[in-house]
């Protein structure tokens, strides 16, 4: 895949290296053929392919491109299929958006939190609960908030219950931050003990993360309650009390 043809529907570096590494992913296949099934995902994703368009590809979708059509056997294993799913997500490719996370030990950072963020792109909050690729996970605290691990969503979605697993993908975490969620997802969510918070604008995960860290010097019930302490309106009314009383001494 060194080159394309005018007509190719790839049309920059990494879109290429991720088609490349995910048809050799998939033993047998007619990379041309593959090309062209995935660039017949125009009309869904958005015509040329693009890194944002290949990161919403998913087992199903490749199954239905490949069934029937010869490109490939249909009794292809699931491992490889998830492992080409994967490559067109940018895992694995050098120079892709996916994001890399830094080191992280337990109780590194006192009085943080760890929140995961439904993502598609980059670090970007820009996925909803039930159907992003993958979950940013960060440690954060008022003064830091740093990516510690990235957590594709792949493997719950073979699950039979994908809500119920996707919550216990993000299980050891405080809060997920998420444009949309449904109800029964919410609450499966919530039984894991993790807070759901919608962002339905989208954008930066940085932004959305320091919202939280400016909350955090005086935090509302439902964040003190997360983060142990006594919330900041709480702590103004016992401090007018503790005042009413010095004053009735």
């Amino acid at each position: 895949m060194n080159e394309t043809s005018v007509d190719s529907p790839i049309t920059n570096r990494d879109v290429a290296l991720r088609v490349g590494l995910a048809a050799r992913a998939l033993p047998g296949i007619d990379v041309r053929a593959f090309v062209g099934a995935l660039g017949a995902l125009g009309a869904r994703f958005g015509t040329p392919l693009s890194s944002e368009s290949l990161a919403r590809v998913t087992v199903t979708d490749i199954k239905a491109l490949l069934q029937g059509d010869e490109i490939v056997d249909p009794g292809m294993d699931g491992e490889s299929l998830k492992a080409a799913v994967r490559h067109l997500w940018g895992e694995g490719v050098e120079g892709s958006d996916l994001p890399v996370a830094e080191p992280y030990a337990e109780g590194e950072m006192p009085g943080s939190l760890r929140v995961a963020v439904a993502s598609n792109t980059s670090q970007n909050l820009d996925g909803h609960f039930g159907s992003c690729v993958r979950f940013l996970v960060y440690q954060v605290s008022p003064q830091e908030a740093r990516l510690i691990d990235v957590r594709s969503a792949l493997d719950a979605d073979e699950a039979e219950d994908k809500n119920a697993a996707r919550a216990a993908l993000i299980a050891d975490c405080n809060v997920v931050y998420v444009q949309s969620i449904g109800g029964p997802a919410a609450a499966k969510v919530v039984r894991v003990d993790v807070h759901p918070i919608k962002f339905p604008a989208g954008g930066a995960a940085q932004e959305a993360l320091e919202k939280l860290q400016a909350s955090m010097h005086q935090p509302p019930p439902w964040l003190a309650r997360i983060m142990g302490v006594e919330a900041s309106s709480l702590a103004r009314f016992r401090t007018e009390e503790e005042d009413d009383d010095e004053e009735a001494s």
